[in-house]
C-alpha cells in the first residue's frame, strides 16, 4: 500500500473557492490582528485590567510590577502578530508556544480555568494555521 503526499499549493486563481484556503486566510487574519490589538492594549488596559491575569508566582519572578510585566507581554504579542502576518508557518508556532505559557499561568490562578480552556482551543487553531501555511504560504526558496 502506498500513500501519496499531497502537492504543495499556493494561493492562485480560484484559491478563494478552496475551503482550506479560506480557513487559512481566516486563521491568519485573526492571529495577526488579535495579538497586535491585545498587545497594544497591554499598554492601555482598556479591555481589562491585564495585571489581574498574572499569577502571583509569575509576578514574583519577573522584575518590576505586574504592569511592567504586561508591557513585556504586549511587545511579545505584537511581535507574534507581525510574525503571523509575514511568516505564518513560524508565526503560528510562536503563537502556540506563547499560548502554552499563558495556559500554564492561568491554570495556577483559581477561577481562571475556563479562560485556560479557551486558550487551549486557540492553541490548537494556531497549530492548524501553521500546518495550513505549509501548503498556502510555503517557505521561500533559499530561506
Amino acid at each position: 500500500m502506498t500513500t501519496e503526499v499531497p502537492s504543495t499549493r499556493t494561493a492562485g486563481p480560484g484559491a478563494l473557492s478552496d475551503p482550506a484556503y479560506q480557513a487559512f486566510l481566516a486563521l491568519r487574519t485573526v492571529f495577526t490582528v488579535a495579538p497586535i490589538v491585545f498587545g497594544l492594549d497591554k499598554f492601555a488596559n482598556l479591555l481589562t485590567d491585564w495585571p489581574g491575569y498574572l499569577a502571583s508566582w509569575v509576578n514574583e519572578i519577573v522584575p518590576g510590577s505586574g504592569q511592567d510585566a504586561m508591557y513585556a507581554v504586549g511587545i511579545i504579542e505584537i511581535v507574534a502578530g507581525v510574525a503571523v502576518a509575514l511568516i505564518p508557518r513560524f508565526g503560528g508556532l510562536l503563537v502556540a508556544a506563547w499560548l502554552s505559557g499563558i495556559i500554564v499561568n492561568l491554570l495556577t490562578i483559581p477561577g481562571f480555568y475556563d479562560v485556560a480552556l479557551r486558550d487551549f482551543g486557540l492553541l490548537v487553531a494556531a497549530l492548524a494555521l501553521s500546518r495550513l501555511a505549509v501548503t498556502y504560504a510555503p517557505a521561500r526558496p533559499g530561506s
